[in-house]
């Protein structure tokens, strides 16, 4: 199955200095891609662990500038994938952006206060290039909504399996075994759950349904607390799924 594990830019002791070995910790160990998180002060899809890790990023300096100026450097077999708000990319500059990732391993952008209605502003730009914007599913889209995300999609789809902010330990709803399903139907390119995934079993149980999963506040408090072990574990299990 594939595995996206999810990283905050500048949650390291060495700020952004460790960023390439993170990566290269992760992608030595399994992962399909990796999302790499921006740390912003009003992060209004994160959980307590992700913004917890935003703002120890944001204490370290950490900017959206220095996070590019660092992917610039790095080399890495397997796709990035940059999550960030609106608010640092506008005032970054989003022409200046596109152009500055195309130097970089970054093929996808996850976006999530962005609605699709307001995408325009940023396609343009990457119409010329390899990245692709992933759309988020979310359970509360209709089914119309949800044809509409998937038509024409590239990279994944980021299927949202809770309603709220991210973090271990949610309950699911008992349809989402059911919208997965309907999404995967859908959908032409791969589908990855996301929010909630902490454990082999869950990802186990997704992969009858969809064809991936995506671990952040997991993989990013285990990284905090130095259980690297546990990650490479993780990462090796769910590759053997």
């Amino acid at each position: 199955m594939l595995v996206i594990p999810y990283i905050m830019a500048g949650d390291h002791a060495d700020g952004l200095d460790g960023l390439a070995e993170t990566i290269a910790f992760l992608a030595e160990n399994g992962a399909s891609a990796i999302e790499i998180g921006i740390p912003f002060s009003d992060p209004v899809a994160d959980g307590p662990v992700i913004e917890q890790a935003g703002i120890r990023a944001l204490a370290n300096g950490t900017t959206l500038k220095k996070v590019i100026d660092t992917l610039q450097t790095i080399e890495t077999d397997i796709p990035l994938v940059i999550m960030s708000y609106i608010n640092p990319i506008y005032k970054y500059g989003i022409e200046k952006f596109v152009a500055d990732l195309e130097s970089t391993p970054v093929k996808g952008l996850i976006l999530p206060d962005v609605p699709r209605e307001h995408e325009a502003m940023l396609t343009p730009f990457l119409a010329a290039t390899d990245i692709t914007l992933v759309p988020l599913v979310t359970l509360t889209s209709t089914l119309e909504r949800q044809v509409e995300l998937v038509t024409g999609a590239a990279g994944f789809i980021y299927a949202v399996t809770v309603n709220g902010v991210t973090g271990v330990g949610r309950t699911y709803a008992d349809n989402l075994t059911a919208h997965l399903a309907r999404l995967s139907e859908l959908s032409d390119v791969p589908v990855l759950a996301g929010f909630g995934v902490s454990s082999l079993e869950q990802a186990k149980n997704f992969h009858q349904v969809v064809d991936g999963v995506i671990v952040g506040s997991y993989i990013v408090q285990a990284l905090h607390d130095g259980r690297r072990e546990e990650i490479a574990a993780f990462l090796v299990g769910a590759n053997q799924i």
